[in-house]
């Protein structure tokens, strides 16, 4: 049996290297994506446009033998764990700033203070200014020895930001 090589399509083979199940899933992915596209079309789909998942993903969670745990996962299937990260446009200048702005504090930082922390990394690395429209913010923290998932209400963001750009401003003034 053949666990390696996949036959995509008429003009497509895949190799595949990993967790099997996994591998699976993403074959059946590109298998579709390959019928879909002959079916629409009447050709062959261009190997260029078989790319089952373009996505990085940022997941959150805590277990008893590691606390809590940020991680990142990449489109190459690369993974990574962090005390703190993002994805998307100018992530390596926000990265830098989390080590900049966390490093004397990260064994004591409180959840109200990453919170902080982000939103004035965001405020410094954004395009534009923050604003509720454009920002989702969720938290994980033990509530009587339960896991608890809350997103943060736009009220409460809003005075993040406020905080974040006058602390900002503050910076900008002292340099």
């Amino acid at each position: 049996m053949r666990e390696k090589i996949f036959k995509i399509s008429q003009n497509v083979i895949c190799a595949v290297a990993g967790i099997t199940a996994d591998a699976n899933v993403l074959v059946s992915k590109l298998r579709a994506m390959a019928a879909g596209f002959r079916c629409s079309y009447e050709d062959d789909i261009p190997i260029e446009q078989l790319r089952p998942y373009g996505v990085s993903l940022l997941y959150a969670g805590w277990d008893l033998h590691h606390g809590f745990q940020l991680y990142q996962s990449d489109p190459s299937g690369n993974y990574t764990g962090w005390f703190a990260t993002c994805v998307g446009k100018n992530q390596q200048t926000a990265v830098s700033h989390f080590k900049q702005e966390s490093k004397d504090n990260v064994e004591n930082m409180t959840l109200e203070d990453a919170k902080k922390l982000v939103m004035k990394v965001l405020f410094k690395t954004l395009d534009r200014k923050p604003t509720t429209e454009r920002l989702e913010v969720a938290e994980l923290k033990m509530v009587e020895g339960k896991l608890v998932m809350r997103f943060v209400p736009d009220d409460e963001v809003k005075e993040l930001i406020v905080e974040a750009e006058e602390a900002c401003k503050a910076a900008a003034s002292t340099d």
